[in-house]
């Protein structure tokens, strides 16, 4: 008697992404999360959101208190900031509501 044995392996299963981000671009999504300037230099908050997303979107600092804090005096150097770290990263970018009611 002769037996044989087949073993089928399931690809998308095993071949789950590593991360978040790549898990979303595998259906041609992104995953992403707010982002504050003032945490970029904490290394574990940083190292974090750079390798689990591959979208980010500014926790405050393009909300129109931070880009104008007085009227005619814009100020965009800490959004600017976040876009720097996130483009160089190869994260997108996604822009915020320009009217947000606590902060006008």
């Amino acid at each position: 008697m002769t037996v044989a044995a087949v073993a089928v392996v399931m690809p998308a299963a095993n071949a789950a992404a590593s991360t978040l981000g790549a898990a979303a671009a595998q259906s041609g999504r992104y995953f992403g999360t707010a982002i504050a300037g003032g945490r970029l230099n904490d290394s574990t908050y940083s190292t974090i959101a750079a390798r689990e997303f591959n979208m980010i979107t500014a926790e405050n600092e393009m909300k129109p208190d931070a880009t104008e804090p007085n009227q005619g005096q814009f100020n965009f150097s800490a959004g600017d900031q976040i876009y720097n770290w996130a483009t160089q990263r190869g994260l997108k970018v996604r822009g915020h509501t320009l009217a947000w009611h606590a902060q006008q």
